[in-house]
């Protein structure tokens, strides 16, 4: 190290022994260039008690480069801010600053979410996806891609990929996968095919429910695994008003008894 002239010995030596400290130890507190889980995260969803929330779209947070400044994000609805202290690329500790107070329908994930971002958590990073995890092993998984918007629930081709009863979920029974597809038409009406048989049908949307009028369907003698699913979906729309819900591109059709479906969609000019 050049000395610069008119310094006092002694501070020269405090300069160099501060600039040494500083190599070794990769730079300012706060900076961390290795840690690599600063930037916007998109949350996927959140796991804890053994049950999984899917995010909503707007559920994000964004962990600054420093922790000279605040981490900000939305649980879901609602805003946040928050403090970040980073302990090096393995773990980072988070307290909950600021919120906003609107009122919001998915009080559930937002409730869970505020609790789980809280305190130390591990970090574990993936590639585009970064993983958070609280000491009883609750998971809040992310991705820097952001989430893909809903596709809408007409003039989508529609997919059956599960079939639900009460709180399972099993695939179509095998031999019939891909088989049953359907698309509800803007103008009100829906067809496709049921595994076996094709059909058309009047369809209604009313908010958050759609019905299905009496289906009228080609006539092949259906067995095995094709006839099962078409069994289960000549029932189910036939059940009467269906709650559905979009989340990206797959679709959940529940009757009032709890059966019902998931389909994915795809474009209907696919």
């Amino acid at each position: 190290m050049r000395t610069p002239r008119h310094l006092p010995a002694a501070l020269v030596a405090l300069l160099t022994l501060a600039a040494a400290t500083a190599c070794a130890d990769g730079g300012p507190r706060g900076t961390l260039p290795a840690h690599g889980s600063a930037g916007t995260w998109f949350v996927q969803s959140l796991t804890t008690g053994g049950k999984t929330l899917t995010a909503p779209p707007v559920a994000r947070v964004h962990l600054p480069p420093s922790e000279s400044d605040q981490a900000t994000g939305n649980y879901g609805c609602n805003g946040f801010t928050a403090e970040v202290t980073y302990e090096g690329p393995g773990a980072i500790t988070v307290k909950p600053g600021s919120t906003t107070a609107m009122a919001c329908e998915n009080t559930e994930f937002e409730t869970v979410f505020a609790k789980l971002l809280t305190g130390r958590l591990t970090v574990d990073r993936q590639a585009n996806a970064l993983t958070l995890k609280t000491a009883d092993g609750s998971t809040i998984a992310m991705s820097a891609e952001p989430p893909a918007p809903d596709a809408p629930l007409t003039a989508t081709a529609w997919t059956v990929t599960s079939l639900v009863s009460g709180r399972s979920a099993a695939s179509v029974p095998a031999g019939a996968t891909a088989k049953a597809v359907f698309t509800i038409a803007p103008d009100g009406s829906a067809s496709g095919s049921l595994g076996c048989n094709r059909f058309s049908a009047g369809a209604s949307v009313e908010g958050p429910r759609v019905s299905f009028g009496p289906l009228t369907s080609t006539r092949m003698a259906c067995q095995g695994p094709e006839g099962e699913l078409e069994a289960r979906l000549t029932a189910l729309f036939g059940s009467g008003p269906l709650t559905w819900k979009v989340r990206g591109d797959t679709l959940t059709l529940t009757a009032a008894d709890g059966n019902g479906l998931v389909a994915r969609g795809a474009s209907a000019a696919e």
